[in-house]
Order: C-alpha cells, then structure tokens, then sequence
C-alpha cells in the first residue's frame, strides 16, 4: 500500500519561490541580506527536499532553528542546513553574510571526492570560523561575484572555491571528532544504517532486513550502533519516526489520526503509544505545550 505523503510543512526550492530551480547551475549563491530584507529579516521554518544549505554569518546576529535545535549566532560562524530539515532565521539588520545552496548531484560528487570530509554536511551543526572570517569572507564572496558573473571558466572556479569551504568544514569535523575515531568500517556500517533508516523509516522495516541489506548480522549492527550512536539499531528508527511526528506536530495541523497513517502507523494508538514511551507525554499534550509558548 502507498504511504501518503507528509504534508503541510512548506517545501521550498529557494524559500519564498514556486519556481522550479532557477539556475541551469547545481549550486546558487547569494546575500543572506538579498532574500531576509525581502521578509523583514525573518525566514518562517520551511524545508528543501534535496538540497543542502551552508549559511555564512560574517557580521551581525543570526537567530537559527533546526528541527527544534536553536543557535544563536553573536560571532562569524558556518550553519549546516542537511537536506529534509525544518530550519527558519531571524537576523540582524545589519547582518552581512551568504547563503550557498548545493543540488544533490553536486553533493553526490563531492562525496565521491572528498568521502569523509563532506559527512559534515549530513548533521545540523555550526562551526564558528573564529580567526578564519576573512578568509572565509574572501571565499564566499568570490564564489558569489562567480555566480552572478559570466567570466571564462566560471563553473571550474565555482567548484574549486566550493571544495575549499567544504574542506575547510570537513577539517573542523576532525578536529571535533580527535580522539573518538573508531575504525572506518564501523562508521561505513552505521552511515549505511542510517541512511537505510531515512529511505525507509515509514515502512516500518524489520532492523534485520536492514542489517542483511548492509551485510552484516543483527547483533553486528547492534554493536556498530551502540558503540558509535549511544543506542541501539530499532530506537535509531524510533527515534527517525518522532523527529517527523514533532516536525509535523510542531508546523502542521494534521489530526493524530492523519499523522500516524502518513508515518506508516497502522493504528493510531500504536503510535500514540510509542510517543508517549520515548517522549515522555501524548502527542496531543506535546502539541498543546507548544502552543502555550514558554509559559507551556
């Protein structure tokens, strides 16, 4: 049976625009101040389904929220936006910075480049740039007098700029993870998991037709997820499941009815259930708590 698809959450190419992609370009560069001024300094939380965002704060505050996560950002930093989240800003007047939006096919490619250093992208993080501003500055900049500009050679500059960022970000992710490596097949293991979670976690799939998707053994996949993850392999997919139900309790109005069959929930006290397990409270009151603001 198809499952329907999740709706109500605004699913933007550029935020904003019902147009199709509006560059023949797989990435688009521009002022954060260009679109922002537009709407009053305030982007409403939104989502893009393919596309990966690098928000460059060089000057001014940023106010950042991503599937609930919030940043505030008082100093130049880099704000990873991963493909599918809920992300929306509020930023100074006086902001200056650049939002670069990359299309699958360009991340793909990086991936098959530069492998480990683009895993970064794929987590909602930021990274300040500390003493590396200007530097960074200088980059983003360029690569949007690039983008606005038809110059020989412009997509072969574009590109060579974007992977100096991109490494740039993938060397701060090291730096993060010193001395909590674990061997590289461990985490091709767990990056596979998750991305078979992503592909299926509304169908509801057995974890260990998962794990013979990747090769390995359920009690191995468990292993891999508790050691790197901090849980096991089903509650990755419980926890896959929720994050969707908060997003759609959180920006749509959808009946528990409705959003439980959109998760692939056959019965919506299976999925009440689960909810109130790991959550702590029913959706219901979750949704209610929102709506009472900071007093909830």
């Amino acid at each position: 049976m198809n499952k329907p698809a999740l709706p109500s959450i605004p699913v933007f190419t550029l935020y904003g625009e019902s147009l199709g992609w509006p560059t023949p370009d797989l990435l688009h560069c521009e002022t954060i101040s260009h679109r922002s001024r537009e709407h009053q300094w305030e982007i409403k939380p939104h989502r893009h389904a393919d596309l990966c965002q690098l928000l460059f704060v060089h000057k001014g505050q940023a106010q950042i929220e991503v599937d609930g996560q919030h940043w505030q950002v008082d100093e130049a930093a880099i704000q990873i936006l991963p493909p599918q989240s809920v992300h929306g800003f509020r930023f100074s007047e006086e902001v200056q910075g650049y939002v670069l939006t990359l299309a699958a096919p360009l991340l793909a490619h990086l991936q098959a480049q530069l492998g480990q250093a683009l895993g970064t992208l794929t987590v909602a993080e930021s990274y300040p740039v500390g003493a590396d501003g200007d530097y960074l500055e200088g980059l983003f900049g360029a690569l949007q007098r690039e983008y606005v500009g038809h110059q020989p050679a412009r997509d072969m500059l574009m590109h060579s700029l974007l992977s100096v960022i991109v490494v740039w970000l993938g060397r701060q992710v090291q730096q993060r993870r010193q001395g909590e490596q674990r061997p590289q097949r461990a985490r091709e293991y767990l990056n596979g998991y998750l991305q078979l979670v992503e592909t299926h976690y509304r169908e509801h799939v057995k974890v260990e037709d998962l794990a013979h998707q990747l090769g390995i053994s359920v009690s191995h996949l468990n292993g891999t997820c508790r050691e790197l993850a901090g849980q096991p392999a089903l509650q990755i997919m419980h926890e896959r499941q929720l994050l969707e139900a908060k997003r759609l309790l959180t920006y749509t109005s959808m009946t528990i009815y409705e959003m439980s069959e959109a998760l692939g929930f056959s019965d919506p006290t299976n999925f009440t259930r689960l909810f109130r397990r790991r959550v702590g409270i029913s959706p219901k009151a979750f949704r209610d708590r929102l709506k009472a603001g900071p007093r909830g």
